[in-house]
């Protein structure tokens, strides 16, 4: 990070405390509600509000609405990021606190696979019918990775992310992924399969995709995939 020394110093007390080092761990593996972190860390609601407000006014986490739950995530940064991965990673593994910390985060994120495999037995039928009517998706996939090469990029966004499948296949070439859909349900069914995957670098946010809730000309890749007949 390249800043003033006063704000290096305001940087570093506000990661300079357990808990919210061990809030930066856990969101350096996704984005996490308040509820999912009280639950991980075995703390109090405004207790763990205090650390991310903190965090946030560091500038090293981010907080954004979907309905009723704010999520929170490490800073879209770069350089605010690569500092907090910098922290992070020296004390994984080497912390019984933190290895209990992320014993629960999978505990949390399984219950989120559990939600997402009840959506998807409601809604299997209708889903795969709608699926019956494209080109089969492996023939997409493979045109679209063709199309975009394998030179990494900085960005991508993909509009109407359902499942969050392109943010996933394109995972290890961008460096920050967003997805955007309406669907709450759509969007517990992405976060399951890219915590599956191990994707870490992306992000689903609801929004419309008429006014995404991102900054413009940010992206160095836009996609859509399935999603026009709904528009």
């Amino acid at each position: 990070m390249h800043v003033s020394l006063d704000t290096m110093v305001d940087t570093l007390k506000a990661a300079a405390e357990s808990s919210r080092l061990r809030i930066l761990a856990l969101l350096s593996r996704g984005d996490l509600t308040v509820s999912d972190l009280t639950e991980i860390l075995g703390q109090s609601q405004p207790r763990v509000s205090r650390h991310l407000k903190l965090l946030l006014e560091a500038g090293l986490i981010g907080r954004y609405q979907e309905g009723s739950w704010a999520f929170f995530r490490l800073s879209d940064a770069d350089s605010a990021r690569d500092f907090v991965m910098g922290l992070v990673s020296g004390i994984r593994g080497a912390d019984p606190q933190v290895e209990r910390d992320l014993e629960r985060l999978a505990s949390v994120k399984r219950k989120r696979q559990d939600r997402a495999v009840a959506y998807f037995s409601v809604n299997a039928a209708s889903w795969d019918h709608i699926r019956s009517l494209h080109v089969p998706d492996r023939a997409v996939e493979a045109a679209m990775l063709k199309l975009v090469g394998k030179r990494p990029f900085q960005s991508m966004l993909d509009l109407g992310t359902g499942t969050g499948r392109l943010l996933e296949i394109f995972s290890p070439l961008y460096r920050r992924g967003v997805g955007i859909d309406m669907s709450r349900e759509m969007l517990t069914v992405a976060r399951a399969n890219l915590d599956k995957a191990g994707v870490s670098n992306a992000q689903v946010r609801q929004g419309d995709i008429f006014a995404p809730p991102v900054e413009r000309d940010a992206f160095d890749l836009v996609t859509i995939h399935q999603g026009l007949h709904y528009l």
